[in-house]
């Protein structure tokens, strides 16, 4: 599918701007092809620089303020030359995608609320900046996608997904927003937990995997909330056993959540399992950094992958 953007004739250089996707659907860590037309009217048009950027809404950190619209990435991809009168000049692109970009698709249709679109930016003089915009989709990388069907084979389902402004407290994010997806909560996990969040931290080593829990204990909002981070290689994903993997995930988060709430009716330990094929992953030793290396002594390339709650 070739999806193409154009923007509006400029009034006094009769500069024309489009922008075309050959295929539009990507993934993180990905390179997005593409070409910028430019076509000039009857003079000459001197063109400062090029830049693409990716465009998305997102939650405010204030929950009374409205969502906005942020570009979270950008690239310059062409430098000053100038488009001859009459004439076309089209200059090509492969736009690296951050590790962390949003996914916009579940199970290959697109959200809603998770509409992304590539801008370009053709400047033509300091106060002038002409842009076309193209929808761009973005799926999940294979881990991500691993976890998401193993959690509904689980009986998880997905309620909502959005992006809220800024990171998470000690956790380190690239760019300037992040992504949750809400699911509802299983059946066999429903006791310690009425709400669940799926939070995302990708590079090109691995994947942290941060789970968000809540019980509300009352109709007035009060609610005990508690986070569990757990990383994994995307080297060995297509040898691991994923529900058995996530399943030990969200049982360890679970225990460590209704320990934290001890004193509640509810707080009970999760002792069985709907997948028994494997014991769950153990937590894996310090110095997995996804901020940086791959990993660090003692984990080796193969990497067992497992988690540490925080």
């Amino acid at each position: 599918m070739r999806l193409t953007g154009v923007s509006r004739e400029s009034g006094w250089t009769g500069l024309s701007v489009q922008t075309t996707l050959p295929n539009p659907s990507t993934r993180p860590g990905l390179r997005l092809p593409g070409r910028v037309t430019l076509a000039a009217g009857p003079d000459d048009v001197l063109v400062r620089h090029i830049r693409l950027g990716l465009v998305t809404t997102v939650e405010p950190n204030d929950p009374e303020a409205a969502r906005r619209l942020v570009q979270f990435h950008q690239a310059p991809i062409a430098g000053r030359f100038v488009v001859p009168a009459g004439r076309r000049r089209a200059v090509d692109f492969a736009l690296p995608l951050p590790w962390e970009t949003p996914v916009t698709t579940f199970g290959g249709v697109p959200l809603l609320s998770l509409r992304m679109g590539l801008r370009t930016e053709v400047s033509v003089d300091p106060d002038l900046d002409q842009g076309a915009m193209v929808p761009v989709f973005v799926h999940p990388v294979p881990t991500q996608q691993h976890v998401f069907a193993a959690m509904d084979t689980l009986g998880f389902s997905i309620r909502q997904a959005g992006l809220q402004e800024g990171g998470l407290p000690g956790v380190e994010f690239t760019l300037p927003l992040h992504q949750r997806w809400g699911f509802w909560v299983a059946p066999l996990y429903a006791g310690p937990i009425t709400e669940m969040e799926v939070i995302f931290v990708t590079n090109s080593a691995g994947l942290e995997v941060i789970l968000w829990m809540d019980r509300r204990l009352a109709l007035a909002g009060i609610t005990h909330q508690s986070i569990s981070r757990f990383r994994i290689w995307h080297a060995d994903a297509g040898q691991r056993d994923w529900v058995a993997t996530v399943d030990g995930w969200l049982r360890q988060a679970l225990n460590r959540h209704a320990a934290a709430a001890a004193h509640a009716d509810w707080s009970a330990r999760i002792a069985g399992s709907p997948h028994v094929s494997r014991h769950p992953d153990e937590p894996i030793r310090p110095g997995y950094g996804l901020g940086g290396t791959a990993g660090g002594a003692g984990i080796g390339g193969g990497g067992s992958g497992g988690g540490d709650g925080t």
